[in-house]
């Protein structure tokens, strides 16, 4: 469901949120510090500065910076950027998943869990994360049970 992308820019995102109020920050001190590919990361951040998360500044002191501060940015915002959806199988959201419009045994079930991760990704900040207030225990406390 999440792959290297939404992981690499989550990472790297909470690398500026660490830097904030710091000169801008160059990819190539964010590839280091978090020992993930530059190459890759470039084009993660070309398409987080069209989402509007990030700022670019040109030249020698050039680099990116978060667009809003921490706590403004959620986690899945950072996710759907980069990779478009947070899908756990192949079926599309519409009804007749399967061929002559037939609905997969498992949609609602895989539906129910993206709806569930999304809302789990929503409710954490930047911010959120760097400061480790991840509990999702207490966070859904009573939501996941059938009452």
């Amino acid at each position: 469901m999440l792959g290297t992308k939404s992981r690499y820019a989550v990472t790297a995102m909470l690398d500026l949120a660490l830097k904030k109020g710091e000169d801008p920050v160059c990819i190539s001190d964010i590839a280091v510090r978090q020992e993930l590919p530059e190459n890759y990361l470039e084009q993660l951040f070309s398409k987080l500065r069209r989402a509007g998360l990030v700022e670019s500044t040109r030249g020698k002191k050039g680099g990116y910076r978060l667009s809003r501060e921490p706590e403004a940015i959620s986690v899945s915002e950072v996710i759907l950027a980069v990779d478009a959806s947070l899908k756990a199988t192949a079926c599309s959201s519409r009804r007749g998943c399967r061929h002559k419009g037939v609905t997969c045994l498992s949609h609602d079930l895989w539906e129910g869990l993206e709806r569930h991760v999304e809302s789990y990704l929503s409710a954490f900040s930047l911010k959120d994360v760097i400061k480790g207030k991840t509990d999702a225990i207490n966070l859904f406390r009573g939501d996941l049970s059938h009452g």
